[in-house]
């Protein structure tokens, strides 16, 4: 579209140069005189190809706004020219009055130029999606039985084992199985320190590698990349209107029937009062391209398209628009601990045998069967342990994740459970040796068969930016809480260390969601800050659901909004950056319609008497200046996404 208008632009300058020159108003302002027979015409002939030509791409906007039932910015356009043109050339065939096929030229030259000029933000608005979708590799190395063969992207399969070589782009996600490395994943996640990877840690598509050589297991081809949901989160967001937008649309609609029925007003008023009906026409004319609502189509759908598109690129995946520009009304964040507050990166710190004939390493090998499979901190902690105890771990069967509570599968012949103590508490199971966690460990107890056979005591440590983030949003005025199923002990140890204003522990998943009603039911608006999984239901409950993304794990169906790096300081990111785009529409609201307040009666002529009034082509040069004044500020927003 973009180009289309270019090229009509430049072909229509061209020939409304000839149009100006052989107007009789143009040749008496400058004092100079071209006549030749036949030229009224000359002028029709190329005031003919300019109104086809150059009109054209009015002309059939008018006809799908007239399909639709939504007239709008083309609708004005394509009545204004027509009107201009059709009197105009009644006037060349015996009509009184004058033409003003000058007018009509300009007015047409300046449309396009306009219209190019807002094809050319669109497109920029979108540059950061173009380079996202740009950041796969053409070209890939793959370790096969007899060496490694270079194959292009699109033929990695799901298994394929990579070799990614020192500052090369990963070409996939996948899981390394060999060599470390620090991995630049900025363009992803926004993050501007590399990462350091090492063997089991994944590798997301697109990101590059450092000066190590790395050796991965495709997890994902490039259609379920992590890089094509975030494409595909971008491009849907992008599309989907926001109540911000929907009010926008209306006021476009409403704009474009106050315009025909100011312009016609207009022109029935001026005839009336006795003026020529070519002077009331180009009253009319001026009236209707003053108002026609072109930078008020373009205020919101621009913002739309960059606060998505930089969100995007820095770590910040937006699923529902309206929730996003509501972020501005946060006044209370409830954050989950594991893994949002905390590293969610579990070790063992104690662990022993409860009245069991077995081993406290026999029952840890027993967890770990079960653990093995497990994305759960807890579980990758308890495995991670076994490891490092060199034990021989079992196959489990049946392994079934009791949500929020633990997991549970058959090893050796016997049901295993890994449960928490709420577990114990719901199901009025006793333990013999009940374990009393300190301030930063949570405890987990092993059951053989329904008895409590051992308990495993596992310690998280709070992540660097926890306090700065909790300090930064009650700077902001804004409550934070923990809500977990965590014990009371650890968590409230969290919430003394962060300062925060109260917490919520030992609630199962399905009472995180009475939770955040009751938060509700005190008047504040909440968002909820968890994983996406276990507090699915406190999640939509909230009035914005902020999820945790982990890895290439972008696929929270509950959430309006994705965390891609796990970060709580990316929450005070986002409130920040939603404040700013709810800012930059209202903005763009009031640059696009505002001039109308003093440009429509100076174009319906209401000075004349004064020897004041703007013709056509002025009123659509300041129409086209508050497409532009739209269109720069909006650009500003780009800077504004900052921690």
């Amino acid at each position: 579209m973009a180009e289309d208008f270019k090229q009509r632009f430049f072909v229509a300058i061209f020939i409304s140069l000839p149009v100006l020159l052989f107007s009789s108003t143009i040749q008496s302002w400058f004092g100079f005189e071209i006549d030749f027979t036949g030229r009224s015409y000359v002028v029709f002939a190329l005031a003919s190809i300019l109104y086809f030509y150059g009109g054209w791409p009015f002309l059939t906007g008018l006809t799908k706004e007239l399909k639709e039932k939504q007239p709008g910015m083309m609708t004005l356009i394509a009545l204004a020219i027509t009107v201009a043109y059709l009197y105009s050339s009644a006037t060349v065939f015996g009509l009184s009055g004058q033409p003003f096929f000058w007018e009509l030229a300009t007015l047409i030259v300046v449309m396009l130029g306009g219209h190019w000029l807002e094809m050319k933000s669109v497109m920029r608005a979108s540059g950061v999606l173009d380079k996202l979708m740009e950041l796969m590799p053409d070209k890939a190395n793959r370790i096969g039985d007899s060496g490694t063969e270079e194959i292009k992207t699109n033929q990695i399969q799901e298994g394929d084992r990579l070799l990614i070589k020192p500052e090369e782009r990963i070409p996939a996600d996948g899981i390394i199985y060999e060599g470390s490395s620090s991995v630049d994943e900025s363009v992803l996640t926004g993050e501007s320190k590399p990462v350091d990877k090492k063997i089991d840690d994944e590798v997301v598509g697109g990101s590059v590698n450092g000066r190590g050589s790395l050796k991965i297991k495709v997890k994902s081809t490039s259609e379920n990349s992590y890089l094509s949901k975030v494409v595909g989160m971008v491009q849907k967001a992008s599309k989907e209107k926001s109540k911000t937008q929907h009010l926008g649309d209306k006021a476009a609609f409403w704009l474009t029937i106050i315009a025909i029925t100011a312009g016609f007003t207009t022109l029935a008023v001026w005839l009336f009062v006795g003026r020529d009906f070519n002077f009331a026409l180009t009253r009319m004319v001026t009236v209707m391209v003053i108002a026609c609502p072109h930078a008020l189509g373009l205020a919101i759908p621009l913002v739309v398209a960059i606060s998505t598109s930089v969100s995007a690129n820095n770590g910040l995946l937006i699923r529902n628009r309206t929730s996003f520009e509501n972020s501005r009304r946060i006044n209370t964040v409830v954050f989950d601990k594991t893994g949002t507050l905390t590293q969610g990166k579990y070790g063992v710190s104690r662990y022993d045998a409860i009245n069991s004939e077995k081993t406290k390493n026999d029952i840890l090998a027993l967890a770990s069967a079960l653990e093995k499979e497990s994305e759960h901190p807890i579980g990758q902690g308890i495995v991670s342990r076994a490891k490092k105890e060199n034990l021989d771990v079992p196959d489990a069967k049946n392994v079934e994740n009791l949500t929020g509570e633990g997991i549970k599968g058959k090893v050796n012949g016997n049901e295993i459970k890994i449960i928490s103590p709420a577990y114990l508490n719901k199901n009025s199971i006793k333990v013999d040796e009940k374990q009393e966690p300190n301030e930063t460990e949570t405890i987990v107890y092993v059951l053989i068969d329904n008895e409590v056979a051992s308990y495993i005591a596992l310690s998280d440590k709070l992540r660097d930016s926890a306090k700065d983030a909790v300090d930064k949003l009650k700077g902001l005025g804004i409550e934070c809480y923990i809500l977990t199923g965590d014990n009371e002990t650890v968590t409230k140890s969290v919430a003394d260390k962060l300062n925060l204003d109260g917490y919520f522990a030992n609630v199962m998943p399905d009472k995180k969601q009475e939770k955040i009603k009751e938060l509700q039911n005190k008047g504040k608006y909440v968002a909820m800050v968890g994983d996406g999984v276990n507090d699915a239901p406190a999640l939509a409950q909230a009035n914005v659901g902020i999820a945790i993304g982990t890895g290439t794990d972008v696929a929270a169906d509950t959430a309006d909004i994705i965390l891609v790096d796990s970060d709580p300081a990316d929450v005070v990111k986002l409130i920040n950056f939603g404040k700013a785009t709810y800012k930059k529409m209202i903005q763009n609201l009031t640059y696009a319609t505002a001039y109308n307040v003093v440009a429509l009666p100076l174009g319906a002529g209401v000075l004349f008497w004064a020897g004041i009034m703007i013709n056509p082509a002025v009123g659509a040069v300041l129409m086209s200046l508050s497409t532009i004044a739209v269109a720069i500020n909006a650009q500003f927003l780009r800077g504004k996404l900052v921690k």
